[in-house]
């Protein structure tokens, strides 16, 4: 199916079977000064149903480079957003223009289930569970409609739409226990409700997503950290070139595993506690209050310290190895929303920084990709706290140093990584 769409990459899907050539875009007229043009109409083709659509290349995004011999390497940072969708409190929205505004591009994954209806419940078999179950909840008609809006914009504005998979389950029946095929069962599920919201709300009015999503979808982040092993089995057959379910990984340069990228969350400081925390808010809450409804004079308080401990991981990598920062979040508003605003304020610290890219996991891996191997084989001989001599980078590298084991326990008493339970 092949419809003509506007210069922002939206086509609106009207029903029916177009199987004529594209129309050609109008040439650009300029206005009374005779000094501006008016872009000229991209075609798109819709896919399936018409829920996605190819766009051709995504807007916003840089190519890769290969580093020069001598040059200092970047300060890359990802923030990521577990689940991914627009409600009442309108995070989604609300990030992307914070991203607009720092220079940043970020990393959303979708749960497949917030593009479905309830109402379709019974087309998501999940492993091992009833058919339609879910351990969140599905999103309301407006919320639904609201989230297929973000995403489609979001990856406009050069962002990545990712997976955290469907259903969100834990445990010992969870993502834990699954195989190798339970979670390609996952992902091509995910991939299916993404490629089919409009058959499965029956909606006609809303544009197509201006991606496919079997190009698109290339990593993910499996639900409360679990089940990883299995996911790296199955990850070259599902397509995905990296995946960010670890916990507790040192802010040390990243490998690969069966081929896949192991890009985890990481251990960074929690100013004021002899431990350190993962980097991601479900566990700063957890190491701060234990519940999403602390007591509100300490919110303050808890957000500077949140705050501080972004920034000292930045910090940490930033004047050593300058490995890269991964921070996970959840668009939600636990303890009076200070995580979102600690998250915000390290985004527009960080992101301007010089020597700084804020960037998705698929700009990170596009860049890995693209580098001599022996350069980062010498990457990941950086320990933390080690300050490289850049010019000698393109050298040939040392044997691997051997790293220390990643923090799980604190001798101070109460737990450095909890596992993300949302």
């Amino acid at each position: 199916m092949v419809a003509v769409v506007a210069a922002i990459g939206f086509v609106v899907f009207a029903g029916g079977h177009d199987d004529g050539p594209k129309r050609k875009a109008a040439a650009p007229t300029r206005g009374a000064q005779g000094a501006q043009e008016v872009p000229a109409q991209k075609p798109v083709t819709l896919i399936g149903d018409g829920s996605t659509s190819d766009t051709g290349e995504q807007p916003g995004r840089v190519k890769p480079e290969k580093l020069a011999p001598g040059r200092v390497v970047p300060q890359f940072v990802v923030f990521s957003w577990d689940g991914a969708a627009e409600d009442e409190k309108h995070l989604f929205s609300r990030f992307r223009q914070v991203a607009k505004e720092s220079n940043a591009k970020m990393t959303l994954f979708l749960s497949g289930v917030y593009v479905l209806p309830e109402a379709a419940r019974a087309r998501y078999r999940p492993p091992h569970k009833p058919i339609g179950a879910s351990d969140i909840g599905y999103l309301d008609d407006a919320h639904l409609r609201m989230t297929l809006e973000q995403i489609g914009a979001a990856w406009n504005e050069g962002h990545e739409i990712g997976t955290h998979f469907n259903g969100h389950f834990c445990g010992r029946t969870g993502g834990g226990s699954w195989s190798a095929d339970d979670w390609r069962s996952e992902v091509e599920q995910a991939r299916a409700l993404v490629k089919t919201w409009r058959t499965n709300t029956g909606w006609a009015d809303l544009p197509a997503l201006p991606f496919d999503y079997d190009k698109e979808l290339i990593g993910g982040r499996a639900p409360c950290l679990e089940g990883q092993k299995a996911l790296l089995e199955a990850a070259p057959s599902m397509g995905f070139r990296y995946d960010a379910s670890s916990s507790g990984g040192r802010q040390v340069w990243p490998d690969k595993v069966n081929g896949t990228w192991d890009l985890p969350l990481q251990q960074i400081p929690l100013p004021g506690r002899r431990f350190e925390v993962l980097s991601m808010d479900y566990n700063v809450m957890f190491n701060q209050s234990r519940t999403v409804k602390g007591d509100p004079a300490k919110f303050q308080a808890w957000e500077d310290q949140a705050y501080a401990s972004y920034m000292a991981g930045f910090d940490r990598a930033y004047t050593g190895n300058r490995a890269p920062l991964m921070i996970g979040n959840h668009f939600e508003g636990w303890n009076g929303g200070i995580y979102m605003k600690a998250v915000e304020r390290t985004m527009r610290t960080v992101c301007v920084r010089p020597e700084t890219k804020c960037v998705s996991f698929h700009d990170l891996v596009d860049w890995l990709d693209v580098q001599d191997p022996a350069v980062l084989a010498k990457l990941r001989t950086y320990d933390i706290g080690a300050t490289p001599d850049w010019s000698t980078l393109s050298a040939s590298p040392e044997p691997p140093a051997l790293l220390a084991p990643a923090i799980s326990t604190v001798a101070s008493g109460g737990a450095a990584v909890v596992r993300d339970r949302y």
